[in-house]
């Protein structure tokens, strides 16, 4: 068997360090268990039903595959005959990217809101994502909630929210077929769900994240809209519900994937090296035989 020459050897070994420094590791987020106090509509528009979204926040380090994920809401106004139609996710960056900023707005502010469209979206129309639900609770009531109408332009934007709201308590599992790749960014997780007679409600979770969720900074408040309101959004809790103290609000959703961390520039250099300490090995080996 031919064995390596000596610069091949060490260019081999300095590659195997270069890979192993930017090798893959697990990615995952969670915004940690559900809470009572906030229920938000979030389904893609449908026959006799107009858009809503609802989006929290996440932060991505190192850019990131995003394979799965999973969020929990309330199944409201529902029957025994309601089937999920279908299930879109949807990843927003933060504005002004993605967006236009020589329009006036309609809300409070646009300051850490989502951008005015997505940065990139799965559905399980197209067979983007395929999902799997599992009830926790038959009945569940959170304390408030932001119904369908319930969202408004600003002067109006303030109601109080729609009142508490009681439902079937629902975890959705969600598999990417066509995977998220993201940039190391700061986005929005915005997931609707269709039924077949009821509507889906995102419901919370804390804020300030809490073990066993996974903190991060700056942990933005959940934001809404409606087609109406496109492409403008108001915050749940500052906006709409408002008061003197106003509430915020995280949603309950997590998120799995790899990373794919960028090599450091140390890590070049050790690639640079061996790279031509084997041009210039190859390089006398040449020479020595003519």
């Amino acid at each position: 068997m031919k064995k390596l020459n000596t610069s091949s050897a060490l260019l081999l070994t300095l590659c195997c360090v270069c890979l192993r420094s930017s090798a893959q590791v697990a990615f995952n987020f969670s915004t940690g268990p559900v809470l009572d106090t906030m229920a938000m509509a979030s389904r893609p528009d449908s026959t006799g039903k107009f858009e809503i979204e609802s989006a929290d926040d996440f932060i991505l380090n190192q850019p990131t595959t995003i394979n799965s994920a999973s969020f929990t809401g309330l199944l409201a106004g529902f029957n025994s005959s309601t089937t999920v139609v279908g299930v879109t996710v949807e990843m927003y960056r933060v504005f002004p990217l993605d967006s236009s900023t020589s329009r006036t707005p309609q809300v409070v502010t646009r300051v850490n809101s989502p951008s005015d469209v997505a940065f990139s979206s799965r559905s399980s129309d197209d067979s983007g994502l395929s999902f799997s639900t599992s009830i926790i609770a038959n009945s569940f009531t959170a304390l408030n909630s932001v119904q369908p109408g319930g969202i408004h332009p600003f002067p109006n934007q303030t109601t109080g929210g729609n009142g508490p709201l009681t439902g079937q308590e629902v975890q959705f599992n969600v598999t990417f077929t066509s995977p998220f790749t993201l940039p190391a960014d700061h986005f929005f997780f915005v997931p609707q769900v269709e039924l077949s007679n009821g509507d889906f409600y995102w419901l919370s979770a804390s804020r300030p994240i809490v073990p066993p969720g996974t903190p991060f900074a700056p942990d933005l408040q959940a934001w809404t809209r409606d087609e109406n309101l496109d492409p403008d959004w108001s915050r749940v809790g500052t906006d709409i519900v408002g008061g003197a103290t106003p509430p915020t609000f995280n949603a309950a959703f997590s998120l799995s994937g790899v990373t794919s961390p960028v090599p450091e520039p140390s890590t070049y250099g050790l690639l640079g090296a061996a790279v031509l300490a084997g041009l210039a090995f190859t390089r006398r080996r040449i020479q020595a035989k003519r």
